[in-house]
């Protein structure tokens, strides 16, 4: 027999508290308690490259808050399409009110929109006033690089009356790090980079698509750009919110990305006539 001093714990009851259930609770303790994952870490299983698309991001980070609280005549629809729409019915969409679309023209340095001569020539037929856009990949290449690739690939500027200035989707990164491994003044710079090459390249400053959380986290809502570079900010709710600093007014807003018939959709803050005045520089 053996003989336990007053106070000391029996062998087999030290055994059955690190076991069983009592294992289990804590092991589920020990994981509430764990500290969060960092907001800049990627998604265990990212999409495949050139799948990204205007607004990706925007549902998953910044959610969904209701639509536009009125629909004001100053205010003309819009809508933004990607190689996700296809072929789009663009008859359809101008019954139905849309007057101005954004086409995915490229990514990064490495992928262009197989449908984006049916989506960017097909709006403008209708009568659309139309645009391309590009999504920034800040990690792969340089900022004048892509805005190269972006000229080269359909992102170019005529004065025709209906051809928008071209747009840089810079949003979360849906392929790693939210920021794209970037400090906050090195997306300034990269941002810059392909803004100045764009110009450069077309005479136009390109439109800057953005979600106001994500340029606060990624370039310490910088001011900068705001003087020269027409504003289109995501946020799908009932009002546009806060907008990054530096921009007094927005020029568009992509409010949600569940509309009618196809594409995100979109207003642009004033009537069809300064949308053309837009188009026309």
């Amino acid at each position: 027999m053996t003989v336990h001093r007053p106070g000391s714990v029996h062998p087999r009851r030290r055994r059955l508290s690190l076991t069983g259930p009592l294992l289990a609770a804590l092991s589920l303790l020990l994981a509430l308690a764990a500290p969060a994952t960092a907001g800049d870490e990627p998604d265990a299983d990212p999409p495949a490259r050139g799948s990204a698309y205007m607004g990706m991001g925007v549902l998953a980070h910044d959610g969904q808050h209701g639509l536009p609280a009125d629909a004001r005549a100053t205010q003309t629809e819009g809508v933004d399409v990607s190689s996700h729409q296809g072929n789009v019915a663009w008859s359809t969409l101008w019954k139905s009110g849309v007057r101005w679309a954004y086409a995915k023209a490229s990514e990064g340095t490495y992928y262009t929109n197989p449908y984006f001569a049916q989506q960017y020539t097909g709006s403008h037929s209708v009568g659309m006033v139309r645009g391309a856009y590009h999504f920034a990949t800040p990690d792969t290449t340089s900022g004048a690089a892509q805005a190269n690739y972006f000229v080269d690939h359909g992102g170019g500027w005529s004065r025709d009356g209906k051809t928008l200035p071209g747009a840089l989707d810079i949003e979360w990164n849906p392929y790693g790090a939210t920021c794209y491994g970037k400090t906050q003044s090195g997306m300034v710079s990269w941002i810059r980079d392909f803004l100045n090459q764009y110009k450069a390249r077309t005479g136009r400053d390109a439109v800057i698509y953005t979600a106001t959380s994500w340029w606060t986290q990624c370039t310490g809502n910088y001011a900068g750009f705001a003087s020269a570079n027409p504003l289109w900010i995501a946020r799908y709710a009932s009002t546009v919110g806060t907008l990054p600093a530096g921009w007094k007014y927005y020029t568009m807003w992509q409010y949600t990305s569940s509309g009618p018939t196809v594409g995100d959709h979109n207003k642009f803050n004033g009537t069809l006539d300064r949308l053309r005045a837009l188009a026309n520089g």
